[in-house]
């Protein structure tokens, strides 16, 4: 061998010995394998963070991410207690291979920019008064708190994904009237309400829920990701089919509400429910008929829901927001529990439901150029949470099949976008 040739060879190695250097890769199983699978979103989340890309890998070991690897990215894992496994570049392309084959229900989606993280929120609420908080905490995900003024003030085009806090949109301050209005948190809540009202201009509290709903529409509409839970569900749908229409009574706004309100809704407006009836009553603790599931209260063990499957090759979304290492999760209860699947429009995509009733546990939509996700309940791990309850420690529920549904959904707006296959 000449000289010539033999220095030719060694510039090829130099040549690619980077690139054989970076050929190994991370793989995060979600599988039952993960010993935290809360902890496992929040680094995926965190690796976006810091200049890297995720391959999320659907239906493929309960929808394991896989990263290249690097020292700095398997230290993080470490020391948040994520379970991973190193791979060659040759173990990481069979997976791949794999994964891509026409005839599996799996499918690559590339993970690119994390998106910036909005909690819609009343200012002193705590952390534990929120599921996606809570889930938020934990998995170390940044986040930022706003609420009707930054709303108001069109501060929402800065954010990607708006989560909504256990909102009252309909303006009745929950309705908790007749239970809790001489409870001192009860009359800070209704007095932080009408001030802010007063504030941005509005004559009650009622018509400036109806403002917000409508400002968090356009936001949507023009491509925001909106997730909510519980009461926000439900009244945000409400609030928008009653802009026009007087439901509250005189204790939250100071005159009687329209008796005829139910024949004035204007269904166009909502994103998700249509032909639903408000109960107008302020001694009942329900804003319509959209809320179901509330008699499985005294039988816990019985109250289970089922994720629906999806084509991850043709339907990626809503494959993304079902991931997980389960397909049938225990129910929870919240002031809004479940949807009546009769009132559900037929735009929306069923994510889970309970098998035999129709409760509609989690539905997903498209409106404008952005989506929206509602999962009903208050806390998958707090099976009837109520006021004052001690918050959930989410240490003793690392590998929670309920919280990972939130959590899919902060990874959502972070898919590069394809064009759908034909």
């Amino acid at each position: 061998m000449t000289i010539l040739k033999i220095k030719n060879i060694v510039l090829i190695c130099l040549f690619m010995l980077p690139s054989l250097m970076r050929a190994d890769r991370l793989i995060i199983p979600m599988d039952l394998a993960q010993t935290d699978h809360l902890k496992a979103y929040g680094v995926t989340f965190w690796i976006l963070e810091n200049g890297g890309t995720a391959d999320w890998l659907l239906n493929y070991r309960g929808g394991s991410f896989l990263v290249d690897y690097t020292d700095k990215f398997a230290a993080e894992c470490r020391i948040r207690g994520v379970s991973f496994e190193r791979l060659s570049e040759s173990q990481a392309l069979s997976i791949i291979d794999e994964v891509s084959q026409e005839n599996v229900n799996m499918e690559v989606v590339k993970l690119e920019k994390p998106p910036k993280i909005a909690v819609y929120a009343p200012p002193g609420a705590q952390p534990w008064d929120d599921a996606v908080r809570i889930a938020l905490e934990y998995a170390e995900v940044k986040h930022d708190l706003i609420w009707d003024e930054e709303v108001m003030g069109d501060k929402l085009k800065e954010y990607d994904w708006l989560h909504l806090h256990h909102e009252d949109f309909t303006g009745q301050h929950g309705k908790f009237w007749v239970a809790y209005r001489n409870t001192p948190w009860y009359i800070q809540q209704v007095a932080l309400n009408e001030s802010m009202a007063k504030k941005l201009g509005f004559p009650d509290v009622c018509e400036l829920k109806k403002a917000v709903a409508r400002q968090i529409r356009e936001y949507t509409a023009s491509g925001g990701f909106l997730f909510a839970m519980c009461t926000a569900t439900d009244s945000y749908d409400i609030a928008l089919s009653v802009e026009h229409v007087d439901m509250c009574d005189v204790m939250f706004d100071g005159t009687p509400h329209d008796h005829g309100a139910n024949s004035k809704l204007n269904f166009e407006e909502t994103f998700a429910f249509e032909n639903f009836r408000l109960i107008l009553d302020p001694m009942e603790v329900e804003f319509s008929d959209i809320d179901v599931g509330h008699h499985n209260v005294n039988n816990p063990d019985a109250d289970w829901f089922t994720l629906f499957d999806f084509s991850a090759k043709y339907d990626p979304v809503p494959s993304m927001l079902t991931q997980n290492h389960v397909n049938v999760i225990k129910g929870f209860m919240g002031q809004t529990t479940s949807f009546n699947k009769d009132l559900l429009k037929n735009t929306v995509t069923i994510l889970a439901m309970k098998e035999g009733t129709n409760e509609v546990k989690y539905i997903h939509g498209n409106v404008g150029r952005g989506t929206y996700t509602w999962l009903g309940g208050h806390d998958p791990e707090d099976y009837v949470h109520r006021v004052g309850d001690p918050p959930t420690d989410l240490n003793l529920f690392k590998n929670s099949p309920g919280y990972r549904l939130i959590l899919n959904n902060i990874l959502f707006p972070a898919a590069k976008k394809k064009k759908q296959k034909t």
